[in-house]
Order: C-alpha cells, then sequence, then structure tokens
C-alpha cells in the first residue's frame, strides 16, 4: 500500500505552538504529507499562522465549536485526505527526519497503529526538560511510555500515534472521556490489531511548564487509570499502583521518623532523591535541570498517586463519563 499521510493536530489556543510544530514540519527530508490542523473552538485562532505557510506545507485548516480534543481528533480524521494518520498533540515538534523513519518502518514491516517516544529539545527550559525527564525515567515509571517494545504490553499516545484510515473506521474514534488514548489503543487491539512501537520516530514534547500544570495533569491520568480498568478489564496492573503506594509510603516513613524520632527512616527517601539527581543530571547535564527532576519526579508520582486514590474513594471521573456516554 503506498502511504499516504495526514497529520492530525487539534488545536485549542496555542497560537506559538502552532508556529513551532508547523516551523519543524518545513524541514521534513520527507515533504509528502497533509497537515490537518483543526481549530477547536479557540478564542485566539492560528488561522494566520497557518496561511503564511500554505506555500509551504500542504495545510488543511478546520475550525469547528468546541468540544474537546477526542471528537477534534475524530472531526480531522473525518476530513482528511490520507490514508494513514498521524496524530500529535500541539505541543511538539518533530525532528527533521520524523516522516521518512516512519515511512520508512511502514513499508518495511506494515502495521496499522504503531506509537513513538518523546524527548525533551535543546531548546526546551530548564522546567521542561525536567517535566520530560519525570515522564521519561523509569526512576518515576514513565519510562514505560517509551521504552515498552513488547507489542504485547506497548499503548500508543495520542502526542505520537499513528493509524491507518481502514483502522480508524473500523474501530471508531475516540471517546470524550479521561485517557481516551489508551482507550482507543485497547479497542485496537480488541479488534484484532497489534500496536507497534517506532522507537525511533520521537517527537520533541513541551508538556506543562509549570508544577501546578504538571500536577494537574497527573492527578488527571491517575482517576483515569480507574476508569480505564472498569471499561476494559484487566487493564489495571500492578505498575499503576505504585504512585499510589509511594505516596502512601512517603506518609508513612515521614510519620515514623516523627513518631521515633530518627532521620533513619527518612534513609529511603533520600536514596530515591540522589538517584533521581544523579540520573538526571548525567542525561541533561545541567545542576538547575537534576534540581528540578526531583521536584517533578515528586509532583508526578504524589499527583498521579492522589488522583488514583480520589477516583477510587469518590468515583468522580467515572461518573462523569457515564453521564457523557450515556
Amino acid at each position: 500500500m503506498e502511504l499516504d499521510f495526514s497529520l492530525i493536530v487539534p488545536v485549542f489556543n496555542r497560537l506559538d505552538e502552532v508556529k513551532e510544530l508547523l516551523e519543524s514540519l518545513t524541514l521534513q527530508t520527507d515533504g509528502n504529507f497533509e497537515v490537518v490542523i483543526v481549530e477547536d473552538g479557540s478564542t485566539t485562532p492560528c488561522k494566520d499562522i497557518c496561511d503564511s505557510f500554505r506555500d509551504k506545507l500542504n495545510i488543511k485548516y478546520l475550525v469547528k465549536p468546541n468540544s474537546g480534543r477526542s471528537q477534534t481528533r475524530n472531526y480531522g480524521m473525518d476530513r482528511a485526505s490520507g490514508n494513514y494518520f498521524i496524530i500529535f498533540d500541539s505541543d511538539c515538534t518533530m525532528p527533521p527526519q520524523y516522516i521518512s523513519t516512519v515511512r520508512a518502518c511502514l513499508t518495511a514491516e506494515f502495521t496499522d497503529c504503531f506509537g513513538g517516544p518523546d524527548a525533551a529539545d535543546s531548546s526546551f527550559s530548564a522546567m521542561q526538560k525536567a517535566i520530560s525527564y519525570s515522564m521519561t525515567s523509569f526512576m518515576t515509571t514513565g519510562g514505560i511510555r517509551g521504552g515498552m517494545k513488547n507489542v504485547n504490553k506497548f499503548t500508543p499516545r495520542s502526542f505520537n500515534m499513528g493509524i491507518s484510515r481502514a483502522c480508524y473506521e473500523k474501530v471508531g474514534g475516540f471517546k470524550d472521556m479521561i485517557g481516551e488514548d489508551i482507550d482507543m489503543s485497547f479497542r485496537i487491539r480488541e479488534c484484532g490489531y497489534s500496536p507497534r512501537l517506532l522507537p525511533d520516530a520521537y517527537v520533541c514534547h513541551k508538556r506543562r511548564s509549570s508544577m501546578g500544570g504538571f500536577f494537574r495533569q497527573v492527578r488527571t491520568f491517575g482517576r483515569g487509570r480507574i476508569l480505564l480498568n472498569k471499561m476494559h478489564p484487566g487493564a489495571l496492573k500492578p505498575v499503576h499502583m505504585l504512585p499510589a503506594a509511594f505516596a502512601v509510603g512517603h506518609l508513612l516513613l515521614l510519620a515514623l521518623a516523627a513518631a521515633f524520632k530518627s532521620c533513619w527512616w527518612l534513609l529511603p527517601v533520600a536514596v530515591y532523591v540522589l538517584c533521581i539527581f544523579m540520573e538526571s543530571l548525567f542525561r541533561e547535564r545541567s545542576l538547575k535541570v537534576a534540581l528540578l527532576s526531583i521536584a517533578a519526579a515528586y509532583v508526578q508520582l504524589f499527583g498521579y498517586g492522589i488522583g488514583f486514590i480520589d477516583e477510587c474513594i469518590t468515583h468522580k471521573a467515572s461518573r462523569t463519563t457515564q453521564e457523557k456516554m450515556y
């Protein structure tokens, strides 16, 4: 099958990000693709920015009322002209070889669904690099996102995900829910397809630029994991419980240290913090990023763990999703 790529990008008030993303696409060594920008009811639309790239890129600019990223992605795929969709978040940029890498991989061994990892670009701020470290390091369980090469375990994520038109039409689009990309991956597998990791097809993902925003994001991820298990029994694995255990364990160690007036109870915490610091320092070669990585790791694990525990008790996300779907 000749591959005809359509890149799908949902956008909501992200002018600067869209410009950076489109600039990275103009540098692709393989320029044979369509870019579908879907404006999800933005109050600051990016039409002018898209128009400024029309002489360099094949852009299809679409506008729709605000309905969230899931329906926005579906809207774009329904109106794209390609036979293979590649979905990005608007806060991503692509290295020049991205499209050529994907094309070569799919030509050599075709798959109806793939996912790729993410990385931090050298231009990222220290905060963005620290958050990227937290989301990709095995010290925080983040390495599971991009380092899992076992096809039976790898789950593509929507910041860097490909799906054939045939697969999309059979499986159906993204659902309006927390963890919509994981749900989509599960349904793809249930329809008989085997998602595949393309380790060299990475994107540079800015993610959040503040610890507060990062905390809210990962807390939502924690809530979503319980919801996903209700929709797909067996989706919850022991590794998904680690952040909750991490949070409870740290609080227990603090309580024991206070009760017995001994800092020795905090030795495991000190060892863990040192390991994060050293790994981040080795990877990023920056003292500032290494220090921020400690904070980012704790925000990720506590945020996810709190969201996980909260959903177990309140079922808030489950009720909201049920109301939307039914």
